[in-house]
């Protein structure tokens, strides 16, 4: 049961799964969000661009809702936002750079206008009602990345976001570690932690170490070098314009994410290029090959991105040329590990030299290793712990981690997306569950898309489709022309003559055995050709295409 002096933490997306993070936090008639992200389709979601969380119950709940408050800018924390905000137009808050790529994604669905952002800075404290929410700067692979603590009338809750625990980053705006050891001090009720990389030992490395190795990679390099990386990572841009300013180089970006992120990071003062080293991508032509740098989109091997492209002579101005040097600096997503090694194996193939992660330290993670898991948990000491981001088994192992260093089993809460804690200052309990799960994004299309469409889509690519179409005259019932058979990805007809007419004659008898027998209701004609020339072609093929049988009247 709901108590009066309780806080409902209700993940809607992000629990078990890789990506879309949306967490509502509800007391009394108050809600808050922290972040609003999007995850990128599985292979069998055939056709879906982005999967965006369903908000049922915020919608349900809209006069409640007070505001959207963001961690940091990578897609997984704010990619929903331009959907979700159609829907539920509430304030948004954020630092500086997190916001400025909110305003991009907002510009191109043209409604910036309608919606109102607010900026904030790591130490400021959002006041309502009910809740106060404190940003706490954290170190993670994209600047301006912050903790949230919210204050609540129960107690301290401290969502970590996404962190790493980087004693050297780039921008020298280090882990505000004493601010969360303090709060540890004063008392933590529940801890949510990132439990991305709960699976690695140790520390991760410092991203200066990338520096450092870019600055060596550069120094040897003959002709152009081509960088693909994730576009939101500012730091590491950074070092690879610092590298080629060390050895004379221009810098041009490819791919519209990151020529949008670049710019947005350059008018904000978080990417610092001189005068002159920055130039298009058309101007590449006009200087020497060993006096270019190209930093690119397509570092987890996307078939649209540009280094996919490049890699497969489809892109319109970037060809492959000889000593070409190639640098993936990026790991592979779950999943994507498939897509990188066929651009890698096709940079190979076409005389390029690629260094990747195996061959060199050309990536670090911006998700904590166990240590640094270990550190914040000696800092903030929770009364009660909820691992979040990661799939299922990463939050598992987050469990373990916190019980080997004391923490009670009854204190630590595995919830799957819907579930609702329900914490109050003695007891946190899992006391209900909503509505929630995924909507499909195809196009402009929002939730057009579900599970009957995928499922076709699906049957569509493995077996195919055919067509039937018959003509029938109208009074008198009688089957005026032979069925017409269309395929398509089912079989090439004009090799298989036989198996189609023998299709023909089985559909045109079933068809007149109906008609002869005085049934004449169009639905009960269609399922009975469609049954008999399923059960035909399965015998004939071991295959199910999809049958679509077509009665014309005349």
């Amino acid at each position: 049961m709901e108590s009066k002096n309780s806080v409902r933490i209700i993940p809607l997306g992000g629990l078990g799964e890789i990506g879309k993070n949306i967490t509502a936090f509800e007391y009394k008639d108050e809600i808050i969000i922290i972040d609003c992200g999007v995850s990128f389709p599985d292979e069998d979601m055939y056709g879906v661009d982005l999967v965006i969380p369903d908000i049922t119950y915020l919608l349900h709940n809209a006069e409640k809702v007070k505001g959207i408050f963001l961690t940091h800018g990578h897609e997984d924390h704010i990619g929903s936002l331009p959907y979700i905000l159609k829907q539920l137009n509430v304030p948004i808050y954020g630092t500086r750079l997190t916001l400025g790529m909110v305003e991009n994604k907002l510009k191109e669905h043209d409604i910036l206008s309608d919606c109102e952002l607010h900026g904030v800075e790591a130490g400021d404290v959002v006041k309502l009602t009910n809740f106060n929410i404190e940003f706490i700067r954290v170190t993670h692979s994209i600047a301006d990345s912050c903790a949230i603590a919210i204050h609540t009338p129960i107690g301290v809750i401290l969502h970590t976001g996404d962190f790493k625990v980087d004693y050297t980053p780039i921008d020298g705006l280090t882990m505000d570690l004493e601010r969360i050891s303090s709060l540890g001090k004063q008392g933590v009720l529940l801890l949510m932690a990132d439990s991305t990389n709960v699976e690695r030992q140790g520390h991760t490395i410092s991203e200066k170490t990338i520096g450092e190795t870019l600055t060596r990679i550069f120094s040897n390099a003959e002709g152009r070098v081509i960088v693909a990386t994730f576009a939101s990572n500012i730091h590491r841009m950074q070092q690879i314009i610092n590298a080629s300013l060390k050895y004379g180089r221009k810098v041009a970006f490819s791919g519209r994410s990151m020529e949008n992120i670049s710019q947005v990071a350059i008018e904000l003062g978080y990417l610092h290029m001189p005068e002159g080293q920055l130039i298009s991508v058309d101007e590449i032509s006009s200087y020497p090959n060993e006096q270019i740098t190209i930093i690119t989109t397509g570092s987890q091997g996307e078939p649209m991105s540009a280094l996919a492209r490049i890699a497969f002579a489809t892109h319109r101005k970037i060809k492959i040329e000889s000593k070409d040097l190639y640098i993936i600096s990026a790991s592979p997503i779950p999943g994507n590990g498939k897509l990188i090694s066929k651009v890698i194996n096709q940079l190979y193939k076409k005389g390029a030299d690629v260094i990747y992660e195996d061959l060199e330290e050309v990536h670090a993670s911006g998700h904590a290793y166990q240590e640094e898991l270990k550190l914040i948990h000696t800092l903030v000491h929770p009364k009660f712990f909820m691992p979040v981001h990661g799939e299922y088994r990463h939050l598992k192992h987050h469990a373990n981690l916190a019980k080997k260093l004391g923490m009670e089993g009854q204190n630590i809460f595995i919830l799957e997306t819907g579930e609702v804690l329900e914490l109050s200052d003695k007891e946190a309990k899992i006391s209900d569950r909503v509505p929630t799960g995924s909507v499909f994004v195809d196009g402009l299309g929002v939730g057009d898309v579900g599970n009957i469409v995928l499922r076709d889509r699906k049957h569509l690519a493995q077996d195919g489709m055919i067509t039937i179409v018959v003509t029938i005259e109208g009074e008198t019932y009688n089957i005026i022309a032979d069925p017409d058979i269309i395929t398509r990805g089912f079989i090439y007809a004009k090799e298989s003559e036989a198996l189609i007419n023998e299709s023909k004659e089985i559909v045109r008898k079933e068809l007149q055995n109906c008609l002869d027998n005085k049934i004449i209701e169009w639905s009960v004609l269609k399922a009975s050709m469609k049954r008999s020339l399923e059960k035909y072609l399965y015998e004939k093929t071991k295959r199910r295409p999809i049958v679509l049988p077509i009665i014309m009247e005349i």
